[in-house]
């Protein structure tokens, strides 16, 4: 499940890194705020070479991630990760809040009264 999100960088955690079964491995985490009408924080996870972009990321910087929902089980409990694959930086991206809408023309605007002197619909 891909999913995208634009909000402002409101935390960067600290790098975090061990050895696992695989290898080394290294995560760090940061926190957007999104800029709805009713703004929400959300923490994201970065593995690897993904890393590096948070790294060059600032604080009040304006991002758009993309990111997939992953779910696990442990002792009975559930941890649910939004784990990030792509940051941009601004106003690039898509943008997956749906509340991006494209600019109105002349021609999406309907004549005042149609020929019969009644509404246009």
């Amino acid at each position: 499940m891909a999913l995208d999100v634009k909000g402002k960088v409101i935390n960067i955690l600290p790098a975090q890194s061990g050895e696992g079964r695989n290898g080394r491995w290294e995560k760090q985490e940061f926190v957007i705020e999104t800029m709805d009408q009713y703004p929400k924080k959300i923490c994201f996870s970065a593995w690897g070479d993904k890393t590096s972009a948070v790294k060059q990321l600032t604080i009040g910087e304006e991002v758009t991630v993309s990111f997939n929902l992953e779910s696990r089980e442990y002792n009975q409990r559930w941890y649910t990760e939004a784990r990030a694959w792509k940051i941009e930086k601004g106003n690039q991206g898509s943008g997956g809040s749906g509340h991006d809408m494209p600019p109105i023309s002349e021609n999406d605007i309907p004549p005042e009264n149609n020929e019969d002197g009644g509404l246009p619909f």
